[in-house]
């Protein structure tokens, strides 16, 4: 273990140079943070997770130690960067990798203005050079993959230009320096004018689009994100696409997430009870407390294990009253359970 990943506090695994991409899970802010990659990995062994985006100069400039900490049982896991520096996301990108990350992304999807005017995010499609810059300088110092996630375009477009050349031409200048793998957001950004809510449901899902790519560029691997919902989809999906990327529902129902793990990696791999995962993730929530970690944080992760099953609503409402007691810990993840096995 390097001075760095003891300082940071890891437990590193192996940084593995072929990352299995079937499936995955979206980086999504304020959602996919490391007590829900934990979680997570209890439901799936094999399902490649992503942190939320971590900008650049935030890991630079700023707590990186504090921002970069993982369990070693999330792997594999990937490292999303914002930024638009080559040289920060260089160093960024090699703090990453130093303490164990199995891949680095660069992330030219997000719509937010906030982002916008931190000059990252979708509105790097319209610099696709800039892009390659910033892939090129990652790449120097890494030996771990450099990815992309990107949309099917962003509006308006920095110059009049058809949309599917202006695709491609993003997708080839950006694998000129070296990128091999694009998670495509079958959607366009709207860069004004729509929240980032918004920009994950208005604008059209156009997945002829993402597999048109798909078909003019053999040698690169794409994979699919946008509106996949469930085990059917995505094994239809994963007939033209490499691999297919779940966003919102991984969260809003993460048990999919065991029933892709059977259906897509390992038929013979039985699914894991809900309850023992709670159990499981009992002991890791009491670890972190000690720690000093807020048990809302780590709670809110949870409550989705159970939709569509009776109690749903109780077993939520119940855990969200509960993290707020000032004297509850672990043990109210046990207690709830007592309510979905009423049922």
């Amino acid at each position: 273990m390097t001075e760095k990943a003891e300082k940071i506090g890891v437990s590193l695994g192996k940084s593995s140079l072929s990352v299995a991409r079937r499936v995955s899970v979206a980086p999504m802010m304020d959602y996919t943070d490391r007590h829900c990659r934990y979680f997570l990995r209890l439901l799936s062994p094999n399902t490649l997770l992503y942190t939320e985006m971590l900008t650049s100069a935030a890991l630079v400039r700023g707590d990186g130690a504090r921002l970069l900490t993982y369990d070693n049982a999330e792997h594999p896991v990937a490292l999303q960067l914002g930024g638009s520096d080559p040289k920060e996301l260089a160093v960024a990108a090699k703090m990453g990798e130093d303490v164990g990350y199995d891949e680095i992304n660069l992330n030219c999807g997000c719509p937010s203005d906030r982002v916008q005017s931190g000059r990252f995010g979708a509105c790097l499609m319209g610099e696709p050079e800039l892009v390659a810059e910033c892939v090129s300088a990652m790449r120097a110092v890494v030996s771990v993959p450099v990815t992309v996630k990107c949309r099917i375009g962003i509006e308006p477009m920095p110059q009049a230009a058809d949309e599917y050349e202006f695709l491609r031409n993003f997708i080839a200048t950006v694998h000129a320096a070296g990128c091999d793998v694009f998670v495509v957001h079958a959607r366009k950004a709207i860069l004004k004018g729509l929240s980032p809510k918004e920009n994950r449901e208005i604008p059209p899902l156009k997945y002829h689009v993402a597999a048109a790519l798909r078909a003019e560029f053999p040698k690169l691997t794409f994979v699919l994100n946008g509106g996949i919902k469930t085990v059917a989809e995505v094994q239809t999906h994963l007939q033209t696409f490499d691999g297919v990327m779940i966003g919102r529902e991984a969260y809003s129902n993460p048990y999919l997430l065991a029933q892709l793990e059977q259906a897509v990696f390992d038929p013979s791999w039985s699914l894991p009870a809900r309850e023992l995962v709670i159990q499981q993730y009992a002991d890791y929530v009491r670890t972190r407390l000690a720690e000093g970690h807020r048990l809302r944080s780590m709670v809110k992760h949870v409550q989705g294990l159970y939709a569509g099953l009776p109690r749903v609503r109780s077993w939520r409402r119940y855990l969200s009253e509960g993290a707020g007691q000032p004297t509850a810990g672990a043990d109210l993840l046990l207690d709830a359970l007592r309510i979905v096995q009423a049922a």
